[in-house]
């Protein structure tokens, strides 16, 4: 199927603060926190600009990293439901 876009590496912006602990950052959107992640190019110089603001206004360095190399673990299979108007047995 054209148009299938397949996540084979990610993109994270991590937060170092000053005792050298790591976290990936997150901006608050609507009330829920999403973290500062991307799969693709465009994604990730979206969100550049609030990282640069994050690291100004927090006082702590910010990198941007690339995860590549996919390795799928589990799969978490949809509940099956049945079709309206069929049986189960």
């Amino acid at each position: 199927m054209k148009g299938q876009l397949r996540i084979d590496q990610m993109f994270a912006f991590i937060a170092k603060d000053h005792d050298g602990t790591e976290g990936v950052c997150a901006m608050l959107v609507d009330g829920t926190w999403m973290p500062m992640v991307g799969a693709d190019v465009a994604r990730v110089e979206s969100l550049k600009p609030i990282a640069q603001d994050l690291a100004r206004q927090g006082g702590c360095d910010i990198t941007l990293a690339v995860f590549s190399g996919r390795k799928d673990v589990e799969v978490i299979r949809a509940a099956k439901t049945p079709r309206p108007g069929s049986t189960s047995r």
